[in-house]
């Protein structure tokens, strides 16, 4: 049977592909969509998700979440994603609308399901906060990192932006898989990887062009010769757990460090004594999981 799903995300490029992932692939039930600010402002993640609906021919629920962090000022990934925070593509008109009631409200009316998270966790940690954990089957979620960061040496975008939410989320008991940039900076769109989204019809030129500008910042800013497609490495967690790699181990969010706000703390070793709270994601079938993602985009167009 399907695994019933809300997708919360930030879409950017990768929860675009995240998306579609999502919706394309037969192993999912994709009850709903949510947005929070993150790689953009609320309001132009909201259009993104839209967007790219729209293009898919996608109906689910669309529903806006958290405009800002807990407790911090809004930072955006305006330096990878552009002023849009899905520039690259020509889309055209949007065709689905967003719903009124508030993203942590349209995820209590689809559970139980799996909430897979590829932005920060700021409405994952507002729902628990007020609706309890008993109705979340897992928490999977693109974001931290076993080793280095990509916004701060230490710290990963997700888990930067707001640490305060990802500290309840790791905190909550809740069954949690974590995908880091570790595994993430596996999943590499090659040319070839480009090549086979172009030849998908219309959306999936629309995927290539969306790759294509990812590749340029990735290449200016850090320097990658092909961009890491982070967010569909959760969404394929869930498709097939085979494809990535996880042990059990105990995940620390750093709130107040002066140099590693955001870092997440993997005790790899257990060398802290403490109990795992966490699946991390250690290794990357990356040969399988584009076969993943190219087909599931193919059974949209």
């Amino acid at each position: 049977m399907p695994i019933p799903v809300v997708l919360d995300c930030d879409p950017g490029h990768d929860d675009a592909i995240a998306i579609l992932l999502a919706a394309g692939a037969p192993g999912i039930d994709l009850r709903a969509i949510t947005t929070v600010a993150a790689n953009q402002t609320l309001d132009k993640v909201t259009l993104n998700a839209q967007r790219i609906c729209s293009a898919a021919g996608i109906s689910v629920p669309i529903a806006r979440g958290c405009a800002r962090p807990l407790v911090r000022p809004l930072y955006v990934a305006e330096d990878i994603h552009g002023e849009s925070g899905m520039d690259g593509p020509a889309f055209g008109a949007v065709s689905v609308g967003v719903v009124e009631d508030h993203a942590i409200d349209v995820m209590h009316a689809n559970m139980p399901a799996t909430l897979v998270a590829t932005g920060a966790l700021t409405n994952v940690a507002a729902y628990l906060t007020r609706h309890g954990t008993s109705a979340v089957r897992e928490i999977v979620l693109m974001g931290g990192s076993t080793g280095r960061g990509n916004t701060t040496p230490y710290a990963e975008f997700n888990i930067f932006v707001d640490p305060e939410a990802a500290q309840i989320v790791f905190t909550s008991g809740v069954p949690l898989t974590m995908i880091g940039l570790n595994v993430t900076h596996q999943a590499l769109v090659t040319p070839e990887v480009v090549a086979r989204l172009n030849g998908l019809g219309p959306l999936g030129r629309i995927c290539g062009d969306l790759m294509t500008f990812f590749a340029a910042t990735y290449r200016e800013v850090f320097g990658f010769e092909a961009p890491p497609l982070h967010d569909p490495v959760a969404v394929a967690r869930v498709i097939d757990p085979t494809l990535v790699t996880c042990v059990e181990a105990f995940v620390g969010i750093e709130t107040t460090g002066t140099f590693t706000r955001g870092a997440t703390v993997v005790d790899l070793h257990g060398r802290l004594g403490m109990e795992p709270n966490a699946r991390v994601a250690v290794g990357l079938d990356v040969d399988r999981f584009f076969d993943v993602v190219v087909d599931a985009v193919g059974r949209l167009t």
